[in-house]
């Protein structure tokens, strides 16, 4: 059986979408990594942690564990806390290039795969209305950086760099690569 250690709805939508069955069980860790971890390890780690919760209740199943966060000039966005904190992420991100970093894990049996994926994003300058209204849409909660591009954040994306899904939260081609080297090894 394979085990989502996630509540994100995306990453269940993008799982359902490429065929996977799974059951969805999110992972109640602690998410303190010390200061200064540079963000590919800051992901690793948290997926890592997620995965390996689920996995310590489900030692028999394959399990799929993720963290993503959006970085700017060094600086770590991750979920807003409110709709002043999405302001300024958002404005901070307006005409400028950040990076989505997402982290994950894949545990099955005996075998651990852990890895990251970046992709680089450019938004175009963002207008105080657009963030406005944008915020008013409640689109933002819940999503690292503030924006979700798979909804009406896709209108301040002039390009990517990298895996699209990757910014919703989980590049699923990637995962499904690992798992089916997976599934060879065992047989």
């Amino acid at each position: 059986m394979l085990f989502l250690a996630s509540s994100s709805p995306r990453r269940s939508e993008l799982l359902s979408k490429a065929g996977f069955e799974f059951t969805v069980e999110p992972a109640n860790v602690n998410e303190t990594v010390l200061h200064g971890t540079p963000p590919m390890q800051i992901v690793e780690q948290l997926s890592s942690r997620k995965a390996k919760a689920v996995a310590a209740l489900h030692p028999e199943d394959t399990i799929i564990g993720a963290d993503t966060i959006v970085v700017f000039k060094g600086r770590i966005f991750g979920k807003p806390k409110d709709e002043e904190a999405a302001k300024k992420m958002l404005k901070l991100l307006s005409g400028n290039v950040h990076q989505v970093y997402t982290g994950y894990t894949v545990i099955q049996k005996d075998k651990f795969y852990c890895s990251h994926e970046v992709t680089s994003v450019e938004f175009y300058s963002l207008t105080d209305d657009e963030i406005n209204a944008y915020i008013a849409s409640g689109e933002w909660k819940d999503k690292a950086g503030a924006y979700g591009i798979q909804g009406r954040g896709c209108l301040f994306v002039k390009r990517i760099n990298g895996d699209f899904y990757n910014i919703m939260g989980l590049p699923v081609a990637k995962i499904n690569r690992v798992l089916k080297r997976m599934e060879s090894a065992q047989k």
